[in-house]
């Protein structure tokens, strides 16, 4: 396994909220890339390689289905996680059908969370050893 920082991609269009979980799992190692948008997620993910994504299911311009079949295309093997408010859970795993790792309850736990990133990276890197590091 590479030493190298996790690199995770956090999309929700709530800023606030994205600033603190940036900031927090900042704090915890991961480096982290933010998108205020789907649109913005798309580009980011097209301008920058990462390990894994976290993206909210609801947001104004696209929703996280649509961004996460986006991701599918361009990157296979990148776990992304859905996170969702109360009472959509079942959209949550509506993502799951559509190849999402996993999904997590807003507000959700961050050691939960890191969790489910690690086990989310290494099952992809099992599946994809090539992907796990290139050098």
């Amino acid at each position: 396994m590479s030493d190298k920082p996790l690199r995770v991609l956090l999309i929700d269009d709530e800023a606030g909220f994205t600033e603190v979980l940036a900031k927090r799992l900042r704090r915890r190692g991961l480096e982290v890339l933010v998108a205020l948008s789907g649109a913005e997620a798309v580009r980011t993910l097209h301008e920058n390689a990462c390990d894994a994504a976290v993206c909210d299911l609801k947001m104004v311009d696209m929703d996280g289905i649509e961004v996460l079949k986006i991701f599918k295309k361009m990157v296979p093997s990148m776990p992304v996680i859905m996170l969702t408010g109360h009472g959509s859970e079942e959209a949550a795993k509506d993502g799951l059908d559509a190849g999402a790792a996993d999904y997590l309850l807003k507000p959700c736990d961050l050691d939960e969370l890191l969790a489910k990133i690690t086990d989310a990276v290494d099952r992809s890197r099992r599946q994809t050893p090539s992907a796990a590091d290139p050098s």
